[in-house]
């Protein structure tokens, strides 16, 4: 089923509209109190939004507003489940009998609603869990077996709230692996803070910020290019903002950075500069040698990341390697340059 949504919730100052086509998972992200759990609230039926109309499959799930007849259809009866970070098994019940709870409540006999749960327990690879209790699982099995219970509903959407944030990274791939099948015929919503839950499960991403829609588009293309400074840190890049003047990005502080326009941005244009922390390399003095993009910065931490040390700054990160960092004598505070080549920087309008 298709998914419309367009409400505000002024107490909380959310503002959004969002579709999803049949079949098509658009993921959620954006930074603590974006808006994402507002969203998920209204389209659950769970909260009451100020001004909405909220659609599936053409059928009005929530309608409100001034000169609106209201409509608002309870959250049992609008074929939306919501699977959240916790599993909320019911504990009284064996997984096979959680799972074969949804087919139960909309009719189906004992034995249909067994088999369902059954089919559906295998598909995320769980069935032999089927006579436990959510006591006797382990944290990832019992998320397997929510999952199974949401798809067993068979829900005409499907809201995923950080479905793997709670789970240990060990058995977060697997799960991600699981997701990915089973969804593939589905029309989901999925909150995560995660970018690589989008790149895996996601068709098409929008970006919250401030209770509003900042960023949207095909997955690849959001992370790869993207229009706001949190979308760059999950993709893991840096980002300038300014704008086009002489064939570089001229910054409000003044700074001047050459890079690789994607397009053809035009005077005045207001532009980004992204460029990943490997392409940074870290002086204590400006180099010599091809001409290349030289940014006065003060470290403000050091940490280890993937095998190398990233150097953050107030803004900006690098990657370099250990023996760098101690060459370096590197420190929270020391003034130092990163550099980047042009070529490693791409510029693309906003």
């Amino acid at each position: 089923m298709s998914f419309r949504y367009d409400a505000a919730v002024a107490a909380r100052d959310v503002d959004v509209a969002l579709e999803i086509e049949r079949g098509e998972t658009l993921a959620l992200l954006g930074p603590n109190g974006a808006g994402k759990s507002t969203v998920l609230a209204v389209a659950a039926g769970l909260l009451r939004p100020d001004s909405a109309r909220v659609e599936l499959d053409g059928r009005p799930l929530t309608v409100s507003g001034a000169g609106r007849r209201a409509v608002h259809v309870p959250p049992h009866d609008r074929q939306i489940a919501l699977l959240s970070q916790e599993p909320l098994l019911f504990p009284h019940l064996s997984v096979l009998d959680n799972v074969a709870f949804g087919p139960r409540s909309r009719g189906a006999s004992r034995a249909a609603a067994r088999a369902t749960a059954r089919h559906w327990l295998a598909e995320v690879g769980v069935e032999e869990l089927a006579d436990r209790r959510p006591a006797q699982v382990s944290g990832g099995q019992a998320q397997r077996a929510a999952v199974a219970r949401a798809l067993a509903a068979d829900p005409g959407l499907l809201l995923l709230d950080e479905p793997m944030a709670a789970l240990d990274v060990a058995v977060t791939p697997d799960l991600r692996r699981t997701l990915r099948r089973v969804l593939a015929d589905r029309t989901v919503l999925l909150v995560t803070h995660d970018a690589l839950d989008a790149l895996v499960l996601a068709d098409r991403v929008a970006v919250l910020e401030g209770g509003r829609v900042v960023d949207h588009g095909e997955t690849a293309r959001v992370l790869s290019q993207p229009r706001s400074r949190f979308t760059a840190q999950l993709a893991g890049l840096n980002m300038v903002t300014g704008t086009w003047q002489d064939g570089a990005v001229r910054t409000a502080s003044g700074l001047r950075l050459e890079g690789m326009p994607d397009g053809d941005p035009q005077p005045g244009d207001a532009v980004v500069a992204v460029f990943p922390p490997r392409a940074v390399s870290v002086f204590r003095e400006p180099p010599g040698g091809s001409p290349r993009n030289v940014l006065r910065v003060t470290p403000t931490q050091l940490e280890p990341h993937a095998g190398q040390v990233r150097v953050r700054t107030a803004e900006l990160s690098a990657d370099i390697t250990p023996q760098a960092a101690a060459e370096l004598d590197l420190a929270p505070g020391a003034r130092v340059c990163f550099v980047v080549k042009a070529a490693e920087i791409t510029v693309y309008a906003v």
